[in-house]
């Protein structure tokens, strides 16, 4: 009996210790006004890319089932757009513009290409024989443009998609997703999330690494300086120490309440910092990610943010699931 008793004794030191451990687990403080603002869309179709023209008032949205959306006035609203196509289940996943020239790109197979501003499209034929299928596009001057596709590889057209040129031996995988810097350098995360991928111009293969802990990468991409940034499943954020280094930081868990995870950061400026994630979860940094505080305004939002775009420092979208756009409010100071 007496050693019964001691059992339950020490079962229950345990449970005050886990009670006691969850009331202390700290919580973000809140940002004190949102500066960010839903805008109605006529859509309800996943959103996955957003991107203007070189007038800034002027820009274009892209998404499932063939979706492409216009505005003419900063994006406050937006207007649907038919694309004559053969099949409407086409799924739109980048957009780019360089002035008035700007590209599409999506699955299965497709790209459409635009000099006017998107005023009409045409179709740019593409192999059968393309290793995977396209995933992003980046428009970098007239008539000159980069494809990659959802298995790694990278083309670079020079003459407005008549041809394109290999710029990697070999493909790397099925990728999760995969981010290009402002240099032309490639970061891929494989489809689940154990190892992650580098790419520099010049090089004729990707060079791969492993994760650098038990979690699973769930995204990354570049800081402003060209570093590495890396979110791994339960809500964890890491930051490369040095540009071209393979350390990294102590990894951060901003957010006890966050396990479901982040989907994408991105930098409004060199210190300012925005993380998107599932059910609606947005957090904020002031300081280049050391510290963290939450934008509740969107915790209600019924979506997974899937990415952030910043077009300038001043106008900038979170997109999402159901037609779920936020727009940055400049004059909504965070703080």
């Amino acid at each position: 009996m007496l050693a019964l008793m001691n059992t339950w004794k020490r079962i229950g030191v345990v449970l005050a210790v886990v009670l006691f451990c969850c009331g202390c687990a700290k919580y973000l403080p809140s940002l004190e006004a949102t500066p960010w603002q839903s805008v109605a869309l006529p859509t309800e179709e996943t959103l996955l890319d957003v991107a203007f023209t070189e007038n800034v008032q002027h820009g274009w949205l892209v998404g499932s089932n063939a979706t492409l959306l216009e505005t003419v006035d900063g994006g406050q609203t937006w207007q649907s757009k038919t694309l004559d196509l053969d099949d409407s289940h086409y799924r739109l996943t980048s957009v780019s513009f360089s002035g008035q020239e700007g590209w599409v790109v999506g699955q299965p197979l497709i790209m459409l290409h635009t000099t006017d501003g998107g005023g009409s499209w045409s179709r740019v034929p593409l192999s059968p024989k393309l290793p995977g299928a396209p995933n992003t596009i980046v428009a970098l001057g007239p008539q000159v443009a980069e494809m990659t596709t959802d298995v790694g590889a990278i083309y670079r057209t020079s003459d407005g998609g008549r041809n394109w040129k290999a710029m990697v031996q070999s493909a790397v995988g099925v990728l999760r997703n995969i981010s290009r810097s402002a240099d032309g350098s490639y970061v891929a995360v494989s489809a689940r999330g154990n190892f992650y991928s580098l790419w520099n111009p010049g090089q004729e293969a990707w060079a791969p690494f492993n994760r650098n802990s038990s979690r699973r990468v769930q995204n990354m991409g570049f800081t402003p300086d060209g570093r590495l940034w890396m979110l791994a499943r339960g809500g964890q954020v890491q930051f490369n120490q040095a540009v071209g280094s393979t350390e990294w930081g102590t990894a951060q868990n901003p957010e006890f309440s966050s396990s479901w995870g982040f989907l994408d950061l991105a930098y409004r400026t060199p210190e300012e910092v925005w993380i998107s994630g599932g059910s609606g979860n947005l957090l904020f940094s002031n300081d280049g990610g050391q510290t963290w505080k939450k934008d509740r305004s969107t915790e209600n939002v019924p979506s997974n943010l899937y990415k952030i775009v910043f077009v300038t420092p001043d106008q900038g979208f979170i997109i999402g699931q159901r037609g779920t756009l936020l727009r940055y409010q400049p004059s909504s100071v965070a703080t």
